[in-house]
C-alpha cells in the first residue's frame, strides 16, 4: 500500500497497514535536526505519509502603517494581515500589536484591508505541490489553520473581540463574517486543487477547559466553521477535515463532529485522555497527536517515549483512526534521543 492510501485508510478508520506519524520542530530544534541529519525537511528525511501545502502570503500593503503611529523595536515586522509582530523572549515567539485595537465604529471594521489571496502567485504553488506529492504516493494536507477566531482576535485583540460579542455584536459579526468569507474562498481553492485533507483550526480551549463558553462558541464560531467546511465538501465530498485546537475541548467535540470535522488534533494527554476520547468518539472521528510535548517528549526517558507510542498505537490506533504525533512543535528541551525514540518506536510498534 502506498503512503497516501495508507494514511487515508487510517483517517477513514479502514484498516491501514501501519500507523502513520508526523512531527514538527521549533526553529532551534530544526537547526539541531539539520546538524544531526544533514537534511532540511523532516518530512523527506523521516518519510512521512503526509505532506503539506498552502497559500503563499501576499505582501502587506504599505497603508497598514497607518495603524501604528508609534515606533517599534528593531526586528519588528508587519505580517500579511497587518498585524505588528515584535520580537519575543525566545526564537519564534512574538508579541502581537492588534491593528484594530482602537476601532470604535463599524466602518473601521468594514474598511480594514484584508490580505488579497486571489492573486495567482498566492495559490498556484498549491496545484503544483499537490500534483507532485500525490504522484509520488503521498497524501496532501492543505493548511488553513488559525481559521476564523484566532485571526479575528489577532486583528482586534482578544478582550476587545469578547467585549464586542457581548456589547457590540454588530462589530464582532462584521469582523468574523469578513474572515469567514475569505476562508470560504481559500477552502474552495484548496479543495479544487485536490488536497486530501483540509487543515482548519482555532485554539478554543485551555488545559482547564474552554477558552470561550460552549454557548458563545455555538453562537459565534460553530456556524462560521461549518460554512468553511461545507464550502470545501461541496467541491470535494471526499476531502477530510482536520481541526486543531489545543486544550480541553471535550464540551464541544460532539458539535465539532456535527460541523463536519473528521480528524481532531492534537488531543493533549495532559488534559484529555486520548483513550477515553477514542472510546467515546472513535466511531465518528480520527485523531492526530496524543504524545505529550509538555510531559513525555521533554521530560520522559527513551523508554517512556517508547511506552507512550506503543500504548497509543494499541489503543487509539486500534482499528485505524490515528495519525501519531507529538501534540505540538518540539521545543529545545526535548532530547534528540527522544525524537529518534518517537520515530523508531512508531515504525516498530505501528505495523499491523
Amino acid at each position: 500500500m502506498e503512503p497516501r492510501n495508507n494514511l487515508l485508510a487510517a483517517m477513514r478508520r479502514r484498516d491501514p497497514q501501519w500507523v502513520p506519524f508526523i512531527l514538527s520542530f521549533t526553529p532551534p530544534m530544526q537547526q539541531l535536526f539539520e546538524e544531526k541529519t544533514g537534511w532540511g525537511d523532516p518530512a523527506d528525511y523521516f518519510d512521512f505519509d503526509l505532506r503539506s501545502t498552502g497559500f503563499v502570503s501576499p505582501e502587506p500593503p504599505s497603508d497598514y502603517r497607518v495603524y501604528y503611529p508609534d515606533e517599534y523595536p528593531k526586528g519588528s515586522y508587519l505580517d500579511e494581515w497587518g498585524i505588528m509582530n515584535i520580537p519575543g523572549s525566545m526564537y519564534h515567539f512574538t508579541k502581537m500589536v492588534n491593528p484594530l485595537r482602537d476601532a470604535d465604529h463599524l466602518d473601521e471594521i468594514l474598511s480594514y484591508p484584508l490580505p488579497d489571496y486571489s492573486d495567482p502567485a498566492c495559490y498556484l504553488p498549491i496545484e503544483k505541490d499537490t500534483a507532485q506529492y500525490q504522484a509520488s504516493g503521498y497524501a496532501v494536507l492543505g493548511s488553513l489553520e488559525m481559521t476564523i477566531f484566532e485571526v479575528s482576535w489577532y486583528l482586534r485583540g482578544m478582550e476587545n473581540l469578547f467585549q464586542d460579542m457581548v456589547f457590540r455584536p454588530e462589530m464582532a459579526a462584521a469582523l468574523l463574517d469578513r474572515i469567514t468569507r475569505l476562508r470560504v474562498s481559500q477552502a474552495q481553492t484548496l479543495a479544487h486543487n485536490g488536497v486530501d485533507i483540509l487543515a482548519l483550526g482555532d485554539d478554543i480551549a485551555m488545559q482547564t477547559g474552554m477558552l470561550i463558553s460552549p454557548k458563545m462558541w455555538r453562537q459565534w464560531l460553530k456556524p462560521r466553521l461549518k460554512q468553511v467546511i461545507d464550502a470545501a465538501k461541496q467541491i470535494n465530498p471526499e476531502i477530510l477535515i482536520w481541526y486543531h485546537t489545543d486544550g480541553d475541548c471535550r464540551p464541544v467535540i460532539p458539535e465539532l463532529i456535527e460541523a463536519g470535522i473528521d480528524i481532531l488534533n492534537p488531543v493533549q494527554p495532559e488534559c484529555m485522555d486520548p483513550v477515553e476520547i477514542k472510546k467515546n468518539y472513535g466511531d465518528r472521528l480520527s485523531f492526530s497527536g496524543t504524545i505529550g510535548t509538555q510531559s513525555t517528549m521533554p521530560h520522559g526517558t527513551v523508554g517512556d517515549v517508547r511506552r507512550a507510542v506503543a500504548n497509543m498505537v494499541e489503543t487509539v490506533g486500534l482499528g485505524g483512526g490515528l495519525l501519531l504525533a507529538p501534540t505540538h512543535v518540539l521545543e529545545p528541551d526535548v532530547p534528540w534521543e527522544n525524537v529518534m525514540a518517537f520515530v523508531d518506536s512508531a515504525r516498530e510498534f505501528g505495523r499491523y
